[in-house]
C-alpha cells in the first residue's frame, strides 16, 4: 500500500488513478500522520451487470399477452382501472 498526502492528491490524480486501476493498487491518504482516507479498486466481480434491455422487454411482452389473454373481448383498460378504483 502506497502513501500520499493530501495536499499531493490533486497534483497527481491521474496517475493515481491509473495506478488503482490498472495496478491493482491502493492508496493511504494522510493529513500529517493521520490517516483520513484509502483508495481502494472496485471488486469487479461486486458490480452490477448491464440490464439486457431486450431480454426485459420480451418478458414484458409475454406477461402482457399472458394477462390480456385473461381479460373478457373488448375490455378496456381504463375502465379495469376505474372498476378497481370504485371497489376502493
Amino acid at each position: 500500500m502506497k502513501t500520499l498526502e493530501i495536499h499531493n492528491l490533486t497534483e497527481h490524480i491521474n496517475e493515481i488513478l491509473r495506478m488503482i486501476k490498472e495496478e491493482g493498487e491502493t492508496i493511504e491518504v494522510t493529513d500529517g500522520s493521520e490517516v483520513i482516507a484509502h483508495l481502494v479498486p472496485v471488486d469487479k466481480s461486486s458490480q452490477p451487470k448491464k440490464p439486457h434491455h431486450e431480454s426485459f422487454w420480451k418478458r414484458i411482452d409475454k406477461y402482457a399477452a399472458e394477462l390480456g389473454s385473461q381479460l373478457p373481448e373488448k375490455v378496456d383498460a381504463v375502465e379495469i382501472i376505474r372498476d378497481v378504483r370504485r371497489e376502493l
